[in-house]
Parts: structure tokens; sequence; C-alpha cells
């Protein structure tokens, strides 16, 4: 990996615990907000930061917290700062709001003692070239806030401004004002962790410490330790997959012996689901290091599947498929609560542009179908361009589809998922509904329609 100027710095002193956690930290934050780096390639896969990659399990859960607590609260953060700033900074104060971000989000969110959040702060920017300039700066904003977090703080609207102004104005009109502020407050909130198993989900749900949702997800509201640790990964007894993303995949019906694809299909969830399922599924995607992963994670849980490294607009199968799953390429504003930086990275542009792409791939989708073939389109998005649009300007280029609407009695639990025109669509502010009256709230916003060839 080519290595930023931020990340060229001298190493921390060993003297320092907690110091490197907080300049790489400090160093993704910077590239997500004036790079535009999402934050996923920087702590995760070949890609990764390089000093990350190297430290411990413990300093890089820390770093992982770090970066997601200081972005999932950056406007209020941000509106923070300000109020302890004279003006705004310069842009050769290099990583300079960044160290400042993750100081913050200590002190307020993650019961740093303030005098150590301020400390390692100050040392960060006497680290960084651009930022060593400003660290009495950082010293005074910082010591500043710690005196009196409170009155720092007072009138200030965190879930408002944590969703950018422009795109909170789209879910007010997209949902209404209510719905819109309970979107913001869900992603607020750490997501807990989603699995799909194999088999026996009550046994399971015990012996991780979890639930079992009325779809079949097991969830455990506070996973302890890293995810490889957990009894039965070694062994494949489950994946990790969101409650809301297992749907798409069980809208196809029974696919045991049938031919499926699976386009799209990194990180491999889905193809798991259909190969558990009895399906002969050609998984694909255009990403020969994600498709890699999918491999490595269909050997772990021993399942078997085709898999394609294409371009799924260009990708000639020479034969067609009973059922096709096309999880699209999407703004993924829909997984807000898992990565922090996605609003932050879009703009207001960004869904019309998708909806070309998503249109034409259901057309493609189309073309890889038997008659009276099934195809579940789905995005991660809670944008209408990237669902509903996507799915009408299909149709009316002329895809030879027809919709099957969706029954409620399909979604156990998730009633009001079901929209009066048969699709699906979940947000991260519902709730799982138990048969006996439980809510377990929380979950992804998908998007998913199941259309018929004709």
């Amino acid at each position: 990996m080519n290595q930023g100027p931020s990340e060229r710095r001298k190493p921390p002193t060993r003297q320092t615990p907690g110091l490197a956690a907080r300049q790489i930290a400090a160093q993704v934050v910077d590239g997500v907000l004036r790079q535009g780096k999402p934050l996923h390639e920087t702590l995760e896969g070949d890609r990764a930061h390089g000093v990350f990659r190297h430290l411990n399990a413990r300093d890089r859960a820390l770093v992982t917290m770090l970066c997601q607590t200081s972005l999932r609260q950056l406007g209020f953060l941000r509106a923070v700062l300000a109020r302890r700033l004279d003006k705004a900074l310069p842009r050769r104060a290099g990583a300079t709001e960044a160290i400042l971000l993750v100081a913050a989000a200590q002190i307020y969110f993650l019961d740093t003692p303030a005098h150590a959040a301020v400390d390692l702060a100050v040392r960060d920017a006497a680290g960084d070239r651009n930022a060593r300039h400003f660290r009495a700066l950082v010293n005074a904003v910082l010591r500043a806030i710690a005196a009196d977090r409170e009155a720092a703080a007072e009138g200030l609207d965190a879930l408002e401004l944590n969703t950018p102004a422009w795109l909170h104005a789209r879910w007010q009109r997209q949902y209404g004002a209510e719905v819109a502020r309970n979107i913001a407050a869900a992603h607020a909130r750490t997501p807990p962790l989603d699995l799909t198993v194999k088999s026996d989900a009550d046994g399971w749900a015990q012996r991780l410490g979890g639930i079992v949702l009325p779809t079949g997800s097991v969830r455990i509201a506070d996973p302890h330790g890293s995810i490889e640790r957990l009894e039965g990964y070694d062994a494949g007894a489950w994946w990790v997959q969101d409650a809301a993303a297992a749907l798409p995949a069980r809208l196809l019906g029974d696919v045991a012996g049938l031919d499926v694809a699976d386009l799209a299909a990194a990180p491999g969830g889905k193809t798991a689901q259909l190969a558990r399922a009895g399906a002969r599924v050609t998984a694909v995607d255009r990403s020969r290091t994600r498709m890699a992963r999918l491999a490595e994670n269909l050997a772990r849980l021993k399942l078997d599947a085709t898999t394609v490294v294409a371009d799924i607009a260009k990708w000639q199968s020479g034969k067609s498929f009973d059922a096709v799953l096309l999880d699209a390429p999407c703004s993924a504003t829909g997984t807000i609560r898992r990565h922090p930086d996605i609003p932050w990275l879009r703009r207001d542009g960004d869904f019309k542009a998708m909806q070309a792409v998503q249109s034409a791939l259901i057309g493609r989708a189309a073309d890889l179908l038997k008659p009276g073939g099934r195809l579940v389109y789905a995005t991660c998005s809670l944008e209408r361009e990237e669902g509903e649009g996507a799915v009408a300007a299909a149709l009316d280029a002329g895809a030879p589809l027809r919709v099957e609407a969706i029954g409620s009695a399909e979604l156990p639990g998730l009633a009001g998922a079901v929209t009066p025109d048969g699709y699906l669509r979940t947000r991260p502010d519902m709730a799982f509904i138990g048969s006996n009256g439980v809510e377990h709230p929380g979950m992804d916003g998908f998007f998913a329609a199941r259309l018929i060839r004709c």
C-alpha cells in the first residue's frame, strides 16, 4: 500500500501507551473527510492502513471504535469544536480536525479520562508534520471542552447534526419528519451482531447468548471479543449477515435443485444462503479480491458454488437460469449504522446516476432468466430512486418482467416492511416483532422487488 503523508510519521514511542491507536484513528478519519476514502477500505483487507494491520486485536478494536464513534457523531462533534474555535481551521492544518474529533469522541462517548484524551491528542498533533504547528490550539480547545462538557454542547441537537442537512431533508420528504428523526436515532446506536446459521438456530442462540429473530437470524446484542473467536466460527456453523440482508434470498422461494445466479455476490452471505438451500449457485462479482474472500467464506462454511470474476453488465453466462438474485451496487445509505462514513461521502446527485446503472442491470438480469424464471432485485439503500424508481425505469425501458407481489406472511414479524405495491422496504428504525409481541429493534435499510420473466 502506498502510504500518504499522514502515515509517514515518526513511530510513537513505546513509553506512550495508546498513542499509536489514536494516531491511526486520526489518520483514518482524516482520510475519510479530506480524501473521501471509505472507512472499510482503510480498516479491512489488503488495502488496510499499513500500521493498523500489525496492531494486536485489542488495539485494532480500539481504532475501529474510535473511527466509528468519531464519524457516527461527526456533526455533533464538529459543532462542539466550532464553539471553541475562533475561526475555521486552514487547509494547511492537515489532520488537525481529525485529531480534535477523535479526542472529543473519547471525552463525550468513550469514557476516556479527559486529561488522557487531551494529552494523547497533543502528542498526536506533535507527531504530524502539519498538525504540529497547531498543537497549542489542540491543547486549548480540548481543555476548554473538557472543563465543562455540558456547556460546550448545550442546545445542540445531535440527531439532526449527525445527518448532513441535504440527506435529512431527503428522508423527511420520503418518510416524513418523525420517521426521518427515528432513522437518525437508529444510526446513533451501535448495531448488534446478526448471524445466519446453517441449522439449529435455537441451539446456537443459546450457545452464543443471543436470541432467534422471527425470520430465523440469530442476534447477539453484545458480542465479546473478535468474531473469529466465537464458538462455531471455525466449524463453519454460521456467517455474519444483517437480518435484513438475509431477506432477499428468502424471496426466491424454494431453490433446491435450481440453477441460480447471484449477481454482485461478494462478500457472499446470499451465495451461502442459496447454496445452503440446495441451489446450484453461480456467484458473479467484478472484484477479484472480494471474490477471493467469498471463496474463503464458502470453504469455511463447507458450501459449494461456482465463482466467476466478471462485470455483471457484460458477463456472458452461456446458459439461462431458473432464478437470479441481483443485489445491485448502490449508495448503501441503508447500512449507515455499520458504515458511519457513508453520509459524509455521498452527494445528492449520486442517486439518479445509480438508478441508471441499476435499471440497466435489472434488464441484464432478465436476459439471464428462463421464461417464467424469478428475479429478486435488492439494494441496501433507503432512497426511492434506487428501489421503486430503478424497477419502474427498467420496466419502462422494456425489460420483459412483471412484478410478483411479496406477501406479508413471507416475512414473519415484519409485516410493516411490505409496501402497498408488494415490495420489501426495511428501515433502521424498524423492529422485528416476536410471536410474544416483544420488539427487537434495528436492521439495515433494504429494498427488494420480486419479478417474473415474461
